[in-house]
């Protein structure tokens, strides 16, 4: 996916809340300004991939490191990869879980414009990702407080950046 096309996507979204709302109207400034948007080297302000992992048992979360809180997995963007594809990777390394994107390919469900580490601010897209519903198996050198969680509860003990997405996520009855 070629940064216009991020962008493209990205600007059709209709946000779930405010807070995507102004993250999609950041994303659109920031992006056209970034020489290499997928590169955490080139420019404090960079592209990230995150993943929304849900099975019949609901969504993934694990509580990162370093910053305490409970969330999707995700992060930088290898050389040579897409969003979506940095998303799915990202999963596989934090959770331990093998993953895919949904048949017809990767979705877009959420952005998320927020601080980093070292004063770097992420512009994050968020990818709808699947598993049958195994339990999670991160290797060592990742949070091992990672796991299923109901819809209620991932919305309860969720970052306020990621509820909107947990809601919108959630099989309506």
């Amino acid at each position: 996916m070629t940064p216009s096309e991020l962008l493209a996507a990205v600007t059709a979204r209709t946000p779930v809340d405010d807070r995507e709302r102004i993250s999609i109207e950041r994303f659109a400034v920031e992006l056209p300004l970034l020489k290499h948007p997928y590169d955490e080297h080139a420019d404090p302000i960079h592209v990230t991939g995150s993943a929304l992992v849900v099975s019949a048992r609901g969504i993934v979360l694990h509580l990162h490191k370093t910053l305490g809180l409970w969330l999707q997995p995700g992060g930088h963007i290898d050389a040579g990869e897409s969003p979506a594809d940095a998303a799915r990777r990202e999963a596989e390394e934090e959770t331990g879980l093998v993953v895919r994107h949904p048949v017809g390919g990767p979705v877009l469900v959420h952005v998320d414009v927020h601080p980093g580490p070292r004063g770097h601010t992420h512009l994050d897209v968020r990818f709808l990702l699947e598993n049958g519903g195994d339990e999670p198996d991160p290797p060592p050198h990742e949070s091992q407080d990672v796991r299923w969680f109901g819809w209620d509860e991932a919305a309860a003990v969720a970052d306020a950046g990621l509820v909107g997405a947990i809601d919108a996520l959630r099989p309506r009855r």
